[in-house]
This record gives structure tokens, C-alpha cells and sequence, in this order.
């Protein structure tokens, strides 16, 4: 039996699950993929739902640490904290490849375990990102604009490369394994945030002379 058996159990489940799909993939699959004896699975995880249980409440509790880590930055500006935010949960992704395309996959269907997720890391995640946007609506850092609308963009630049894998490389040629493309894009979210989310300087300054 392979040391760290239930590691390789994690990691062969995530491949296969990434590549044959969550019921496309049987337990002796899974056990061959980790050179294990099906038991151990049985003995860490009880069945297949324990094991995707498992593998989404790993990727949320460090998502979620990881978002909160970039949230504490605050106090220092609305505009760097957001950053500071997709800094942390892009290199989170970037760093856990397989397992983010699954469980972002995994999180468009409606299942009981989705809903759970949606009502505790999703509701959390929903309120920092609601307070970090709305400070810097309210320090005239950010334009006056849809709150709901601005997360669902922030969020959908954090994920569309993780769902659209295949796109990216077959069509556009680009390679998100690639430290290359990791660091651009994420020059491209602070982008997104300095010229779509930000106020001008120009005009800030002059809301900042009308309120004063």
C-alpha cells in the first residue's frame, strides 16, 4: 500500500473525477488510479458522496481561509484589499488546478451538498465581498454601481479560466498550468479593478473637492 494512502486517494479522485466525471467514476476506478485496495477508501471516506464531500469541504475551508486573509488588508484602501483578494484565491486556484475545475463544475449542479455549500462558504464569501465593494463606494475609491453585478464579474474572472480549460488551450492557445499566464492574468484583474471598478483620479479628486 502507497504511504499517505489517503492523499493518493484525494488526488486519483479528482483526476478522474475532472476526467470521466463524478458518476462516470467508480470506486475501483479510483482505487486503481491510487494503487490502493478499495477498502482504504471505505475506511477514510465510507463511500463515493463521503469522498466528494471531502474533496469540496478541503477546497472551501482554504478558499475561504485564503479570501479571509486577503480581506484583513482593508484598513489599507478598498481598491488594494480587493486586490489583495484575487491575489489570494487566483494563486489558491492556480496552485490546486485539478481540484478547483471539478469542484467549480461540481458547484453548477443542484444538489443537496451544493445548497449547503451555497448557505455557508458562498454566503461568507458573498458578505467580504459586499464590504470591501461597499467601502470603497462609500470612500469614493469605487464608481457608484450594482454591488450584486460587480461580484458577479469579480467572480466570473476568478473562475472562467478554471471552467473553460479546454477553450482556453484548443482555441486561444493559452496555457493556465503556465506561471506566464497565471501572472498576466492576474494583471489583467487588477486592471479590471483599477479602470472598471475604480474611480478616476481625475474625478475622484474632484468628489473629493464637493464633499469637502
Amino acid at each position: 500500500m502507497r504511504k499517505n494512502s489517503k492523499e493518493a486517494i484525494v488526488t486519483a479522485a479528482v483526476s478522474l473525477f475532472n476526467a470521466n466525471g463524478f458518476d462516470g467514476t467508480s470506486i475501483r476506478d479510483i482505487a486503481k488510479e491510487a494503487k490502493i485496495n478499495a477498502a482504504n477508501i471505505s475506511y477514510y471516506f465510507r463511500n463515493k458522496q463521503g469522498l466528494l464531500e471531502y474533496c469540496l469541504t478541503v477546497f472551501f475551508e482554504n478558499y475561504m481561509a485564503e479570501l479571509e486573509k486577503g480581506f484583513q488588508s482593508l484598513e489599507h484602501g478598498a481598491s488594494q484589499c480587493l486586490k489583495e483578494i484575487a491575489k489570494k484565491l487566483w494563486n489558491y486556484q492556480c496552485n490546486h488546478i485539478q481540484l478547483t475545475r471539478f469542484v467549480l463544475r461540481e458547484m453548477s449542479i443542484d444538489s443537496q451538498i451544493v445548497r449547503e455549500i451555497l448557505t455557508t462558504y458562498y454566503t461568507k464569501e458573498r458578505y467580504i465581498f459586499h464590504k470591501v465593494i461597499e467601502k470603497g463606494m462609500d470612500t469614493k475609491e469605487f464608481k457608484a454601481t450594482s454591488i450584486q453585478y460587480l461580484i458577479i464579474q469579480f467572480k466570473g474572472l476568478l473562475s472562467s479560466p478554471f471552467l473553460n480549460t479546454q477553450y482556453l488551450t484548443e482555441v486561444l492557445h493559452v496555457f493556465p498550468h503556465e506561471r506566464y499566464f497565471a501572472d498576466k492574468y492576474l494583471q489583467e484583474i487588477n486592471q479590471w479593478v483599477d479602470r472598471i471598478v475604480c474611480i478616476d483620479p481625475a474625478m475622484q479628486s474632484s468628489c473629493m473637492l464637493k464633499t469637502s
